[in-house]
This record gives structure tokens, sequence and C-alpha cells, in this order.
């Protein structure tokens, strides 16, 4: 379900990944039009830059 627009897609696009400390997170949705709307979910690994 796409979390904009409520709709039921049958694909649905990453928007953003949600991390909780006390327990599991969750993975935000969204169709392929409202998908636009929101950032690119960022790569961890060019987060963490140059830390090995």
């Amino acid at each position: 379900m796409c979390v904009r627009c409520s709709r039921i897609t049958d694909e649905p696009v990453v928007v953003s990944e949600v991390h909780s400390a006390s327990g599991p997170g969750f993975t935000v949705y969204a169709c392929s039009e409202c998908a636009p709307l929101y950032p690119p979910v960022p790569d961890v690994f060019n987060l963490l830059g140059g830390m090995r």
C-alpha cells in the first residue's frame, strides 16, 4: 500500500526504511506515481564513506 495515497499497488517502490532500537523496523512503500515525490533512500555504504 502506498504511504502517500493509500492505493494498493502490485509494484511498490521502497521510499524509506524505519529502524527501531526496541524491535524490528519496517519498510515504507509508495506507488510508482508517488515515489518520485520522496528523496532517494541513502546507500549505507555511501553514508559510511571511508570507514572500514
